[in-house]
């Protein structure tokens, strides 16, 4: 890959940058260049646009850095493990290697768990995030439902540190993590929960993720579910079933072709009214159903 070099002037790198990531393939080379170099500048995408156009110089360390992140950008490394921050919903947190990457469709997902909790009889209802990563799902619900009380449950060493880092900085104090195992968490629960929610991994073990992005830096364990991809669903659904009180939702976020068997699965093990949601763009992205 050739060498970019750093320019004195924000917009010549700005251009020189799109270029560079659009001939490496990345799918938004505008959008990353522009949130690389508000990185550099430690700044937002806005000055950075604002910066561009009035002419602005680039002081040469800046530049250097700038250049430097776009090398890695184009050699496909996650945008959000060079900045260290992925957007989600109204929260900014905070991610690298080893945690998945919380990813704009799963926002459905929360919204989701987010307005089964709100629609919940119990003054105080109870959450459950299983499988919960960088906490993406779980800090979602705990701040949008203030009066909720959530349980984050992650098993990943490697996660699990980026969790703690995210649950400590938005600093809910109605949220709980916990370092456990989803099939075994939270026994004390059993019955009083109003939302299960999980975006646990789908990936069948044979499919290999297209993007670089994907296929070389997300954790495998957040990935591959086994041969059909549903292997952690059907653990999911018996745990939604003992944690759940009558009438209480599970969430489940999947791939767009997998909603016709979760919901074979979810209704064959006792759960009621078993539908499939779409995202934005129109693709089977999350399946819900009520407890018995």
């Amino acid at each position: 890959m050739a060498h970019l070099a750093p320019h004195s002037s924000l917009a010549a790198a700005l251009r020189d940058a799109v270029e560079s990531l659009a001939r490496a393939g990345v799918p938004d080379p505008q959008v990353d260049a522009e949130l690389l170099a508000a990185h550099a500048l430690a700044t937002s995408r806005g000055a950075v646009q604002a910066a561009a156009i009035r002419g602005d110089a680039l002081d040469g360390a800046v530049a250097a850095a700038f250049a430097e992140l776009v090398e890695r950008r184009a050699a496909r490394e996650p945008l959000q493990h060079l900045t260290g921050r992925a957007p989600f919903r109204h929260l900014d947190l905070r991610v690298g290697p080893g945690v998945f990457v919380p990813r704009p469709e799963t926002e459905m997902v929360a919204q989701l768990a987010v307005d089964a909790l709100r629609a919940a009889a119990s003054p105080a209802p109870i959450a459950v995030d299983l499988g919960t990563g960088s906490g993406a799902i779980a800090l979602a619900m705990a701040t949008e439902v203030p009066h909720a009380r959530v349980f984050a449950a992650e098993n990943s060493v490697d996660a699990f540190v980026w969790t703690k880092e995210n649950f400590a900085e938005v600093g809910a104090e109605n949220a709980e993590l916990h370092f456990i195992d989803l099939e075994h968490a939270f026994a004390e629960l059993d019955g009083t929960v109003s939302v299960v929610a999980s975006n646990p991994p789908y990936v069948p073990d044979a499919a290999i993720p297209r993007d670089p992005e994907v296929r070389l830096y997300d954790p495998p364990a957040a990935l591959y579910g086994g041969a059909d991809g549903l292997d952690v669903v059907r653990v999911l659904s018996g745990v939604g079933l003992r944690l759940a009180h009558p009438g209480g939702m599970i969430v489940i976020e999947h791939g767009e072709w997998q909603g016709e068997q979760i919901r074979a699965i979810l209704t064959a093990d006792g759960w009621r009214a078993a539908a499939t949601h779409v995202d934005l763009t129109q693709r089977d992205r999350a399946t819900t159903a009520l407890h018995p």
